[in-house]
């Protein structure tokens, strides 16, 4: 039907062309404009990671900062029951502390986060332009946000309220902290492949890396003073190496002896490459009938 204006005159109707922009895909017409595309749609996703669990984003962060403080606390009073009432390198005991927490957080966080960012099964990405590397990269922007804020509330807190302290080498420590969070990325994103195959398989096998690091991730001894014959339990995780040259770059007095940081770098670089081949022949193969049995 013609809809006519005030003045009389005749107005072509706009509901099929309303209906054809509604069902058209959106489409960028050159590579800057997907890269623009692309990023806004990690950074909203990032942003609604944050608000997921709490309505809140402020609220999240301070529950991110009081369960790195509980660690905190935690580790400290197990020292106390042990009878280490100092540091076992020259310089702050609590610093000590954190330097293993914090890296060990930022990568058990990662992987969880990445191995739960969504399947080629989920709806969500169906629609274009999502994809699962939009996913996983927002889980793991999310992580590395809600970490490093609880980092610095706590470090600034810290120094601010009970005592003074100082950091050795600050910007290569921080290179610590993201290089344990590409390689908790890099896990997460094997994790997820698993998943996509078996649900349960992967939630069990995600828990069993995080509790298995509680231990071998070494954050609660010094790689120089381990015995010889302990080391090979804990030189194998890249998360070891990692922990030790953080604590090399925070402390002064410190300089690793047992660890060296090519191996992360390596290992985390080649789980990358195969959690990117499992997530591509996990999408290529996957089915919406694989979970009708379950």
């Amino acid at each position: 039907m013609i809809a006519r204006t005030a003045f009389g005159k005749r107005r072509a109707p706009q509901t099929s062309a309303r209906i054809l922009v509604m069902f058209t895909s959106r489409r960028s017409r050159n590579i800057l404009e997907a890269t623009f595309t692309t990023l806004a749609l990690i950074y909203h996703l990032a942003v609604y990671n944050l608000r997921k669990d709490h309505r809140n984003a402020v609220i999240g962060l301070l529950v991110t900062i009081l369960q790195s403080s509980i660690f905190i606390i935690g580790f400290m009073a197990m020292y106390l029951i042990f009878g280490v009432k100092k540091s076992p390198l020259r310089g702050d005991f609590i610093l000590y502390i954190m330097s293993g927490v914090f890296v060990f957080m930022i990568n058990s966080r990662t992987a969880g986060a990445v191995s739960s960012a969504g399947s080629s099964l989920d709806t969500m990405v169906k629609h274009a332009p999502m994809n699962t590397a939009v996913t996983i990269s927002g889980a793991m922007l999310s992580s590395l946000y809600q970490q490093t804020v609880s980092i610095l509330v706590i470090l600034w807190a810290y120094h601010t309220l009970v005592t003074p302290i100082t950091i050795e080498r600050p910007v290569a420590a921080y290179g610590m902290v993201l290089l344990s969070w590409l390689c908790g990325g890099a896990v997460g994103l094997i994790f997820l492949s698993i998943r996509s195959w078996s649900a349960q398989t992967g939630k069990i096998v995600t828990t069993l890396y995080q509790r298995m690091n509680m231990i071998f991730s070494g954050k609660m001894f010094v790689a120089n003073a381990m015995p010889a014959m302990l080391l090979p339990m804990f030189t194998w995780n890249p998360l070891f190496h990692i922990i030790d040259q953080t604590r090399g770059f925070v402390f002064i007095n410190y300089t690793p002896h047992n660890t060296n940081l090519s191996y992360p770098i390596y290992v985390t670089l080649a789980v990358f490459m195969i959690g990117l081949m499992a997530e591509f022949v996990t999408r290529r193969s996957v089915s919406v009938s694989w979970s009708a049995g379950r």
